[in-house]
């Protein structure tokens, strides 16, 4: 088979974060090149560098299809050569018909106008050969996940689809839905079409991938033939996760006391498609003076989880029990979850977590400002004092506190919102991501900030997607997948390849018949 893609030593950084180094990667045509790692690992920075999200001149390396060096500077013109790119977020509009979806960006039209005879011929056509019997006026909400999967594939094929690349595709599907998904990229690889896969799901990896290329920390490590004998899923998870545990978490000597928090048979649904279940029956507690991790890989639940019991900030149809130094208590809405003692620092600083144009001040105090108010007035000498302490305690560096804070770094953002939900006095802290998109020095200057919150008696629920966070920080990992916590290690007993034979064996058992 000839390569009709080869990427020549692509470097992307962001900011002080260097997300891909020297990465070369080759897909022949009509080939299922799998592309695994964990998060983070730079599969998606890597796809998005070669469908134009990060345009040429914004990395460093060459791009060369059909054997022409390519520089596209946007998604337009890699899809423009047949490149297309389908994202674990689905790219549909929920009010839109199937045919209205596939042909939104370039419809068939006659003088000017859209002919609706053709698109829905062709639609249907399309349709045949994703294996959907859905009329093309069918509204996309009323389909199922799986359905919508395929959709997306036929408006990949209108698009005359050369090289096909599915992001975590599977990662909220059914086993059935997955098995036709899969056998469709079969079907495609017949007939040249060639496929690059994303998928955590090794065991969907290893049934029909001809190759299998590892990235970690933003390098690509080795690629495995699998025409070469089946490749075991171990030593796919070893190139995966062997790495030093290196010496940069604060040290720590854990003083555990009585459970704190607890939540009973938690069950969380789809927002949007209320028969799915995204949280299955959870039973889930952390002790005072606790650091409880919760490890999966992407779509496992976690967020979802953290959110639902935030004050239902996630979710529909939420049931089960959130006891709180043994009482039950409400945590329906984000207020009463706060009075309740808890806080929750959000995955995405930037738009859930601050107000980047206000100051630091004002951001400080955001979570509980009846503490800063005189008979409902905001008193500006108080709130001033509260964010001058929290600026020296968690040494937030900055001009003052009346300094915008979106012109802070991310890890002084990070740390302004830490003061702010600390400011609202809770007991048990859920920390999502809380060093996402931030510098080595400023990690460590977090971790030590959350160790002495736990030392200080609170309890802390840390979520990570980097495994070497977990392990150096956290005194117990739980660890998560498709909604539902599968396996828990003291840190004693926890390593990087348990954890990740946990999430994979956990998928295989889902899936045997």
């Amino acid at each position: 088979m000839t390569e009709i893609l080869e990427m020549r030593g692509i470097s992307k950084r962001f900011g002080a974060v260097q997300a891909l180094s020297g990465v070369s990667f080759t897909v022949r045509a009509g080939e299922i090149h799998a592309l695994v790692g964990e998060n983070g690992a730079g599969k998606s920075t890597l796809m998005k560098v070669l469908s134009g999200v990060y345009p040429s001149g914004s990395y460093e390396g060459s791009i060369h299809f059909d054997g022409q060096e390519r520089h596209f500077r946007s998604i337009n013109e890699s899809e423009a050569l047949g490149i297309i790119i389908i994202h674990q977020e689905l790219a549909l509009i929920p009010l839109m018909s199937i045919a209205e979806n596939i042909f939104l960006a370039n419809p068939p039209s006659r003088f000017g106008v859209i002919d609706r005879g053709v698109v829905y011929q062709r639609t249907k056509a399309l349709l045949a050969k994703v294996g959907l019997s859905e009329a093309p006026d069918t509204l996309i909400t009323d389909i199922g996940v799986g359905k919508q999967q395929l959709v997306e594939i036929a408006k990949a094929l209108a698009k005359e689809v050369r090289l096909l690349i599915l992001d975590e595709p599977t990662a909220s599907l059914n086993e059935r839905d997955s098995a036709a998904l899969l056998n469709l990229l079969v079907e495609f690889r017949a007939q040249g079409i060639s496929s690059i896969l994303i998928s955590h799901k090794l065991n969907e990896v290893s049934r029909v991938a001809d190759k299998i290329t590892v990235l970690r920390d933003g390098k690509a490590i080795d690629t495995l033939d699998c025409g070469e004998g089946a490749v075991e899923e171990d030593i796919i998870i070893r190139k995966m996760v062997d790495r030093d545990l290196e010496s940069r978490f604060p040290h720590r000597v854990p003083a555990i006391g009585e459970e704190i928090f607890r939540v009973e048979n938690w069950i969380v649904h789809h927002p949007q498609h209320p028969e799915r279940q995204v949280v299955k029956s959870v039973d889930f507690h952390v002790r005072r003076g606790e650091i409880v991790g919760i490890a999966g890989l992407m779509g496992a639940g976690r967020t979802e989880f953290a959110m639902s019991i935030f004050g239902q900030s996630y979710g529909r149809n939420i049931s089960g029990r959130a006891i709180m130094n043994g009482h039950e208590v409400d945590v329906s809405t984000v207020p009463r979850a706060i009075a309740a003692g808890l806080a929750y620092v959000t995955e995405d600083r930037k738009q859930l977590g601050l107000v980047l144009g206000s100051d630091i001040r004002k951001n400080v105090t955001l979570a509980n400002l009846p503490d800063v108010a005189d008979r409902f007035v905001i008193d500006d000498i108080r709130e001033l004092k509260v964010a001058s302490r929290y600026r020296d305690q968690m040494r937030i560096r900055c001009q003052n506190v009346y300094q915008e804070t979106g012109t802070l770094s991310g890890g002084n953002q990070q740390k302004v919102i830490l003061s702010k939900w600390l400011f609202s006095k809770p007991d048990v802290l859920i920390l999502d991501e809380p060093t996402r998109g931030i510098d080595i020095g400023a990690k460590y200057e977090i971790y030590q900030i959350v160790n002495d919150l736990a030392d200080s008696g609170k309890g802390v629920i840390f979520i990570s997607s980097e495994m070497p966070e977990l392990l150096g920080m956290c005194d117990r990992i739980c660890v998560m997948n498709e909604g539902a916590f599968v396996a828990e290690f003291p840190r004693a007993e926890a390593s990087q390849e348990k954890i990740m034979r946990s999430i994979v064996r956990n998928r295989e058992m889902e899936i045997t018949p």
